[in-house]
């Protein structure tokens, strides 16, 4: 895991990029923040980057490849699955089938977004920090 790599987000939502552009803005992160606004974008980002990314966080409900179809191409991809990039679910909404779902594909983590930026702030914080902690086979320090 390459801890000062970029955090990858894919979310189609204009209004969500900006939010947590200026929340990561404001947690002073060293690391690029990159997002994508559909999964196969992002997927030739991760196949072909010559950086390792830190983490990737995903919207589940995206147009053209859902974040369970994406987070499966990454997963069956073995170049990416041996670089241990946390990938996390970043959704609006959930159930317990899209619960069910993700954590049988290995995931991570799976958050529903907040509704208040200083909640979002804090989720942010949180997970950044936990992944900062948080050792890998691969470790890239």
């Amino acid at each position: 895991m390459n801890k000062l790599g970029p955090i990858i987000i894919i979310e189609d939502d204009k209004d969500d990029q900006e939010i947590l552009a200026e929340i990561f803005k404001k947690l002073q992160y060293e690391n690029k923040i990159l997002f994508f606004h559909d999964g196969f974008k992002a997927l030739d980002y991760l196949i072909n980057a010559t950086e390792q990314p830190f983490l990737i966080l995903s919207d589940i409900n995206m147009p053209m490849i859902s974040g369970f179809e994406l987070r499966e191409k990454v997963y069956q991809n073995s170049d990416l699955r041996l670089k241990c990039i946390p990938y996390l679910f970043f959704t609006t909404a959930t159930s317990q089938k899209a619960l069910l779902e993700a954590y049988s594909m290995s995931i991570q983590g799976f958050f529903v977004k907040p509704s208040n930026f200083q909640e979002l702030e804090k989720t942010m914080r949180k997970i950044v920090e936990y992944w900062r902690e948080c050792v890998s086979p691969d470790a890239v320090y």
